[in-house]
């Protein structure tokens, strides 16, 4: 607690000695956050590479492995057997990880409910082991356009 007063105190101070008064930061915190329109551009494929590939780690259910249990990398999203399973029983336990790459059969509405609310394309809630994640529009719309941009059979 000591810790957090003294951040805070010195925060206070910064904004007082930058001459910054309490009305305008209440006034910056009040602004409404103006989303802007994500669009199928190089910005946002290099966004939602990132996303599928380093937050989300999309391959490692969505890409097929080898017998050694290698992902198969020229097979990347094109979907696979589900490699782990419950410890009990579930009724709810997706044992094929769809494919994704090329996105062929979605709509950007479907992923913004899988990715935003956890809501699948049937209107249910996504079967386990898929994570629910709880994604901003703009980042469900660069992992639609990353998807987009990769073949949807392999090469």
């Amino acid at each position: 607690m000591k810790t957090i007063g003294i951040v805070s105190g010195a925060v206070l101070f910064a904004v007082a000695g930058l001459g910054i008064s309490a009305s305008a930061v209440k006034q910056a915190a009040a602004k409404p956050v103006v989303q802007k329109a994500a669009s199928h551009q190089t910005g946002d494929v290099a966004r939602g590479k990132y996303l599928v590939e380093e937050v989300a780690m999309c391959g490692e259910c969505h890409t097929p492995r080898d017998a050694q249990g290698n992902l198969i990398e020229a097979r990347d999203l094109q979907g696979a057997p589900t490699w782990i399973a419950p410890v009990h029983p579930d009724s709810n336990w997706a044992w094929n990880a769809p494919t994704l790459a090329g996105f062929a059969g979605y709509s950007d509405a479907d992923a913004v409910n899988i990715l935003e609310k956890g809501i699948g394309a049937n209107g249910q809630p996504i079967q386990r082991p898929m994570h629910i994640y709880h994604m901003s529009h703009e980042d469900a719309l660069a992992i639609v356009a990353y998807l987009k941009s990769l073949p949807s059979l392999p090469q």
